[in-house]
Parts: C-alpha cells; sequence; structure tokens
C-alpha cells in the first residue's frame, strides 16, 4: 500500500511539474500579450496609487486640523471634525493651486518664453564677449575652446523652440492627467482620509494575526518610525522649497536680474532635493545671469544666494525640519547621488528619507548584536 502511495505522489510531482513547465512556455510564447495585459492593469489602477498619495500628503494637516475642531464648543463642529477638516484642507489646497494657476505660473511662463525667444541673441552676445577677451586669460585655454567649439556646432534654435517645448509638455499633461483619472484620484483620496482610522486598524490587525508578537512590535514600531520620517522630510522640504523660492526670488527682483521670478522658481524647486539640488540650481542660475546680465551681476547674485542659502541651510530648514533626519551630510549626498544614478529625480527626493530609515534598521541591528555578545559574555563568566 505504502509503495502505491509513494509510487502516486511521484507521478503527481512529475505531472505539476510538466504543467508549471508548459505554463512557462506558454507565458513566454505570449511574453508581449502578457506584459500588455499587466501594463494595461497598472494603467487601471495608477488613479488609486494617486490618491493614496494624495492622502497620505493631506493626513498630517487633517489630523491637526480635526483636532482643533474637535475642541471646538460649537457641537456641530467637534461632532463633523472629520468631515470638516477634509474640506478645509481641500479648500486650502484649491486655493493654492488658483494662486499658483493665476499668479505663479504665467510670471514664470511668460520668463521662460521669453528666455528661450532670446537665448540664440544670448549666446552669439556671450560668445563676443568671450572672442574680446585676453588671449592670455585663464578662459582662453584649450579646454573651454574645445567645449565652446562643441557648442557652437550644436543647432541651438533646434532644442530651443517654444512651440515645440509646449507641444511635448502638452503631450505629456495629456498622457498623464487625464480628468477622469485626476477624479478619481481625488474620490480614493477623500474615502481614505475619511476611513483612515479603520483602514490602519485593519492593517495592524492582518499583521498581528500573520506575525508572532514580538516580530508584529518591530513592524509596528519601524511602520510608524518610517511613516514619520518621510511624511515630515516630504512636507518640510517642500515648505522650505517655497520659503527659499520666494525669498530669492523677491531679492533677485530687487537685485534687478533678469528672469527673476523663473530663477526663483527654479532655485526653491531644486531645493527639495538636499544639496544637490541647490548646486544644481544655483549653476543654472548663475549661467542664466551671465549671459543675461554680464560678469559683475552674476558675481553680486551668487553673493547673495549663497548668504540666503547658509540663512535657510542654519536657520529655516532646521526650524522646519527639526531633528527629522539624524544623519550626516556626507550620507545625505552619497545617498542623492545613488538615487538620482538609479531612479532620477524622483529617486534623489526620497533618497535621504530611505536613508534616514535604513539608518534606523542598522543601528538597531548593531545595537542588538553588541547585546547579545555582551548577555554571552555575561553569562561565561557567571560559568
Amino acid at each position: 500500500m505504502n509503495e502505491i502511495k509513494n509510487h502516486g505522489k511521484k507521478w503527481l510531482y512529475w505531472f505539476v511539474l510538466a504543467v508549471a513547465i508548459i505554463l512557462v512556455y506558454k507565458l513566454l510564447d505570449n511574453f508581449t500579450d502578457v506584459m500588455g495585459g499587466i501594463g494595461t492593469f497598472f494603467d487601471i489602477i495608477t488613479p488609486f496609487f494617486a490618491g493614496i498619495f494624495i492622502s497620505y500628503l493631506l493626513y498630517m494637516p487633517c489630523k491637526k486640523i480635526e483636532l482643533a475642531y474637535r475642541k471646538s464648543k460649537v457641537k456641530f463642529i467637534s461632532k463633523k471634525a472629520r468631515g470638516l477638516s477634509i474640506l478645509t484642507v481641500y479648500i486650502i489646497v484649491l486655493l493654492l493651486i488658483i494662486i499658483l494657476i493665476n499668479f505663479i505660473l504665467p510670471v514664470v511662463f511668460e520668463s521662460v518664453t521669453d528666455l528661450l525667444n532670446n537665448i540664440q541673441g544670448y549666446y552669439e552676445k556671450a560668445i563676443n564677449r568671450y572672442n574680446n577677451l585676453p588671449d592670455d586669460n585663464v578662459l582662453k585655454g584649450d579646454t573651454v575652446k574645445d567645449a565652446i567649439k562643441s557648442i557652437q556646432d550644436l543647432d541651438i534654435k533646434q532644442y530651443f523652440k517654444v512651440d515645440k517645448i509646449l507641444e511635448y509638455i502638452g503631450s505629456a499633461l495629456d498622457a498623464v492627467t487625464g480628468l477622469f483619472d485626476v477624479f478619481v484620484a481625488i474620490v480614493v483620496s477623500i474615502y481614505i482620509l475619511a476611513e483612515r482610522a479603520q483602514i490602519i486598524a485593519s492593517l495592524k490587525k492582518v499583521a498581528e494575526a500573520m506575525f508572532k508578537e514580538k516580530t508584529y512590535k518591530y513592524i509596528d514600531k519601524y511602520f510608524n518610525n518610517s511613516n514619520e520620517i518621510f511624511f515630515k522630510f516630504v512636507a518640510s522640504q517642500i515648505l522650505d522649497a517655497v520659503i527659499v523660492g520666494i525669498l530669492v526670488t523677491v531679492i533677485l527682483t530687487i537685485m534687478k536680474v533678469k528672469y527673476a521670478p523663473l530663477l526663483g522658481f527654479l532655485i526653491g524647486l531644486f531645493n527639495i532635493i538636499p544639496y544637490v539640488g541647490a548646486i544644481i540650481a544655483v549653476a543654472i542660475s548663475a549661467l542664466i545671469t551671465l549671459i543675461t546680465g554680464g560678469l559683475s551681476q552674476v558675481i553680486w547674485m551668487l553673493i547673495i544666494i549663497i548668504i540666503v542659502q547658509q540663512i535657510d541651510a542654519n536657520v529655516i530648514n532646521p526650524k522646519i525640519v527639526g531633528q527629522t533626519l539624524k544623519i550626516s551630510p556626507l550620507l545625505i549626498i552619497f545617498s542623492v547621488m545613488v538615487g538620482g544614478a538609479y531612479f532620477g529625480i524622483i529617486g534623489m527626493f526620497l533618497a535621504v528619507p530611505i536613508m534616514a530609515v535604513l539608518k534606523i534598521f542598522v543601528s538597531d541591528y548593531i545595537d542588538y548584536k553588541l547585546q547579545m555578545k555582551r548577555s554571552k559574555k555575561i553569562k561565561e563568566k557567571e560559568n
């Protein structure tokens, strides 16, 4: 009887293996169709992920406003605190979007359009200034000459046509921001914010059921720490970028630097990437100011921007971010470079909080191993 059972198990094993091989072969044979189906599925659920991301960003403001409403002496407000907090946050976001579209973007767009229309003239003026420099000038070296020659061989207008750029932007916006997708993302985010307590409780319940008590405690601890780090970093960096962008725009406008709104917007935008972003934005701004305003203006601009960056690094940013990221600048720069190399701008932005979370894991693991060694030594001494 045992022999028959063993024989049956062997046949079942080979049958399952054969079916698995056939399935794999069929999948590979129809690889394009399978990948197309997977791609379509991800396209369908993209608005849901967008809704989750929106709700994640708005979670903390909603929570704080809800707590304020709950303290209200008006029964209706305290009773409907959650719904009112969501409504309040979305009204604030809507107002910010209206301000951005009606006041900030038109000015920035006007600067971009003017710069692109006059880029050829600025380029030729810069080359003439370079040609008028004395032959013994340090900028007349072979390296600089070769770089300029390679730039001269390019058709500048080909890369800076306003119509083409607008066409690309329009196509990109049409592709990724369909009205229906935006509507679904907003609805999903509202439902998540409204039912956030139930969702978090359900996730905790599932984790508690699936894992041992010790493992669950670790998961709960690291989830809370990671969530706090990511949210505080994202929110604080965006707020810091807005403050720096406004400061730079005002100062450059007072200095009568051409395209001040564009440069302020650029420096503020890139400021969300720690260290590296500021360097890139200042370098681009310096180049634009050099070709539009000359050497003396770019020197003054760099001095002022460096002062603003120092105020931001030592006063504004620490006040906003606080002690969220307890990692060294060297580690931040390393993580930003690695994140940028593999995942582009998004990788550069998210590399820092990811590194902060990894640092917590590594630190806890090292502490655990050291504690185990100490316990082992104590036991050996007692024996």
